[in-house]
């Protein structure tokens, strides 16, 4: 075989390894493109959450401005997509007063949800003797004095959505329900027995994707 013959086997495995590329290229394109269409067509839509309501068995600050708490609460998560499941790969919730967090996080078992799926979670969260700025612990005194204190419910997680046979990447989750928590004469919950009191809430939270 001459010099010749070999400069030309060795252009046609270029070309062909070219085409081979460009066609793969090009198949991506198209894959991507398809994938973009279908999910500006229909649009997935954020979850819906509402905290339905918020047993409190514990809620006392002690010295030195060292806080107790122990709530329960009913939170219930809504898919308004017609065409797009939900996977909740992870969701810890917990609470906040005054933006410092006041217990530990509580883990939600991961799980999926369909198209107009509710679903309904109903954790603990506590926190024991957590310490709070001086601030902080004079003010939840002063909101306790007055009747009403607000407390931040929040979960924090990570979802995927699914579209057909696609699912999608990672996407964080950042949920806040805003809880108004009365005391004394505006107290508005309902004795449950051992020292807890449960609070009818039915609050809408602001979800964040």
């Amino acid at each position: 075989m001459t010099s010749k013959d070999c400069g030309h086997h060795q252009k046609r495995r270029h070309r062909l390894f070219r085409r081979i590329c460009a066609g793969f290229l090009i198949f991506n394109f198209i894959l991507l493109l398809t994938i973009l269409l279908v999910w500006a067509i229909l649009q997935p839509t954020k979850p819906k959450f509402i905290l339905q309501d918020a047993t409190v068995s514990a809620f006392n600050i002690s010295s030195p401005n060292l806080l107790t708490s122990w709530f329960q609460v009913t939170l219930s998560s809504r898919n308004p997509n017609d065409k797009i499941g939900v996977y909740y790969d992870s969701l810890v919730v917990y609470a906040i007063y005054r933006n410092q967090q006041i217990t530990l996080r509580t883990q939600i078992p991961p799980t999926y949800q369909g198209h107009k799926d509710v679903n309904v979670w109903s954790p603990n969260i506590y926190g024991n003797a957590v310490p709070v700025s001086p601030y902080n612990a004079e003010s939840l005194s002063q909101d306790q004095s007055s009747g009403t204190v607000l407390v931040l419910i929040k979960i924090d997680g990570r979802v995927r959505w699914k579209v057909g046979t696609f699912i999608s990447g990672k996407y964080h989750l950042y949920v806040k329900c805003p809880a108004y928590i009365t005391f004394g004469t505006r107290s508005n919950g309902i004795s449950v027995g051992n020292n807890a009191v449960k609070y009818q809430l039915v609050q809408q939270c602001s979800v964040s994707v």
